[in-house]
């Protein structure tokens, strides 16, 4: 059973190759706003179908995040560590589920979902991971990597259009705390599992606050700026987004006027 599982899942290689910006990278991406789109055809403006559906859509990314651990034995013949939920990707499809289950992270399920729609819509534009795997467009590591990136992505927004009458600048602080704690998190991460390990060197870099993945900032300074410059830089994004939100709100205050 296991080779026949393993031929299927593993890494094709060979022939055509997933790269940034092709015909196929585009294909997954007008996957997600065709998905994006017929929920919000689906749901129109009835706001408890909408939250519905961002219930349904992080259900599912939680569980394809959850199977894959199940999956990548059987894939690739080992666990990658990397997929611990120490990247911001991962770990938002987590604080996202649970903000869902938890009452006391209730509060923090707008936040949590705008810092995955921000994290996860990059990704999704620039899956530089997979490029540099050299594989197959439609092999498994390249399917579960952006249907896991395209179904958050389309959870954030879901979560933000039918949820964005709770979003105040009142209230950004949570945003920034929550980033934060992110780098906090991600650099408790690097921390227990980057070294060497009997022949192999572990090297994880979970979000980017070890070294800048643009080689703009020397390596011997990175791991004590890059923790404070994604703080900036993720922080900054968000407050373009509630800038955007709260344009839009004026439009409608004054058509309504």
């Amino acid at each position: 059973m296991y080779p026949m599982i393993h031929a299927l899942l593993e890494d094709k290689k060979g022939g055509i190759t997933f790269t940034c910006f092709s015909i196929w990278h585009v294909v997954y991406i007008l996957a997600a706003v065709v998905l994006i789109a017929m929920i919000c055809l689906a749901v129109r403006k009835n706001k408890t179908a909408g939250n519905r559906a961002a219930e349904i859509l992080i259900d599912i990314a939680f569980g394809l995040y959850v199977a894959d651990f199940f999956l990548m034995p059987l894939a690739y013949g080992e666990i990658d560590i990397e997929k611990l939920p120490f990247h911001i990707c991962t770990a938002m499809c987590a604080a996202c589920f649970l903000s869902r289950r938890i009452k006391w992270l209730e509060s923090c399920r707008l936040h949590f979902a705008l810092l995955g729609f921000v994290s996860n819509l990059v990704y999704l534009i620039y899956p530089a991971g997979l490029m540099w795997q050299g594989v197959h467009p439609f092999c498994y590591r390249v399917i579960q990597t952006l249907a896991f990136h395209g179904l958050m992505t389309a959870y954030g927004f879901i979560t933000l259009l039918y949820d964005e009458d709770r979003l105040s600048f009142k209230t950004c602080y949570r945003d920034l705390i929550i980033i934060a704690c992110m780098s906090c998190w991600a650099v408790l991460g690097n921390l227990f599992y980057n070294g060497r390990a009997g022949d192999y060197d572990h090297f994880f870099n979970w979000f980017f606050v070890v070294e800048d993945p643009f080689g703009m900032i020397d390596p011997a300074t990175a791991p004590f700026i890059m923790p404070i410059v994604n703080i900036i830089i993720f922080f900054a994004a968000e407050m373009v987004i509630y800038g955007f939100v709260y344009a839009v709100r004026a439009v409608r205050k004054k058509k309504c006027s």
